[in-house]
Parts: C-alpha cells; structure tokens; sequence
C-alpha cells in the first residue's frame, strides 16, 4: 500500500531539512533561465523547448537524488539533462505535447493524462535504454490506479502557491524544492510497490 501523501510531504521535508538554501538557489537557476530564453525574440519559444526542457528534467533528477541521499547534489546537475540530449528533450517533448492536444479536448483529460505521464523524468534516468514512447508508457503502467492520489499531492500544494504570492514570488523558490522532493518520494514509493507487485506475481 502506497504511503499517504502526508507522510511523502514530512519525508520531503526531512530531506530538504539543512538544503533549503541551495534548493532555492537551483530554482532560482531554473526560473532566470527559463524567463530569459522566453523574452527573447523571435526565438524565445525554441529555446524555451531546446533549453527549457532538460533543464526542467534536471529539476526532477536533482531534487530526486536529494530524495534519496538526503544532500542536493552540485547546482550543474541542473544540466545533465543535455547530456543526453536528444533522449531527454524528446520524450519530454513529447510527454508535453500529448498533454497539451488531450486539454485541447477538455481540462480533465489533460489533467488525467498529465497525472498518467507524471513519472516519465524519473522513469528516463532509471531505465536509459527507454526513450520516447516506451518511457511513457511505463509511467502510464506504474500510475494505472494512482492518478487520483498523485492529483491529491497535486492539489495539497494549492495553499502554500497562494501565500507565495503574498511574497511576490519569491516563495516559489522553496514551494519548488518542496514540491518536486515531494514528487520523488512518490515515484520512490511507487517503484517499490510496483517491484513487490512484480515479484509476487513471478512466485505466483
């Protein structure tokens, strides 16, 4: 049984506990990249895909093995995204146009795929022989029943986006670290549930 989404909020905390500063400091790389690859003109919008999109995947790793270290690993992880570039902005491209044409039909769909392909950044840096279809895929496996509870862990952060504002923004720095530590503890969670799902099918 999957661990409820307070205790994946408290473990996220327990990580994050002696790294707030540095988390910050990587979402405030992350945000100054993407504003400045955005207002460029005429090509704004590519970079924000070419660039924006590993760096987005980086986010995820990094505050993954933050997760599982307990120490955020070196601010150029943000990076190592474009060290397999062409993997890693694919399917992230990919994951985020399915999203997109699913919303263009009704918010819940994209909401619903969005929640189906959640794992796909976690699931491209464990399994680098998957890419594209086949990584997304997975995620759509491993989240088959658990789309409501991720929505859920979604949602719990609603709160804490709104008194963000309160502080012009710049509480969205450590909201960030929160939110994607949060992220990995589900994704650590739900691999290891869907591997004792997985053995014990293999002894049955």
């Amino acid at each position: 049984m999957l661990k409820e989404n307070s205790v994946l909020r408290r473990e996220a905390r327990a990580a994050l506990e002696g790294n707030w500063l540095m988390s910050a400091v990587a979402g405030l790389i992350y945000m100054a990249v993407a504003c400045v690859c955005s207002v460029i003109p005429m090509v704004g919008w590519i970079l924000s895909i070419v660039v924006g999109l590993p760096i987005s995947w980086g986010m995820y790793i990094m505050f993954y093995q933050l997760y599982r270290d307990r120490k955020l690993p070196s601010l150029d992880s943000l990076f190592i995204g474009f060290q397999d570039f062409g993997r890693i902005l694919g399917t992230m491209l990919l994951m985020n146009v399915y999203t997109f044409l699913w919303t263009l039909l009704l918010i819940v769909p994209g909401v619903i795929k969005a929640c189906s392909y959640a794992m796909t950044p976690y699931i491209l840096r464990d399994h680098p022989e998957l890419s594209y279809n086949a990584a997304i895929e997975k995620s759509m496996a491993m989240m088959e029943g658990h789309k409501m509870k991720i929505f859920l862990l979604y949602l719990s952060f609603i709160g804490w986006a709104i008194l963000c504002m309160l502080t012009l923004g710049i509480g969205y720095l450590f909201l960030m670290p929160y939110m994607y530590t949060s992220m990995a503890a589900f994704y650590e969670d739900l691999k290891a549930q869907t591997a004792n799902a997985s053995e014990e099918t293999v002894v049955a």
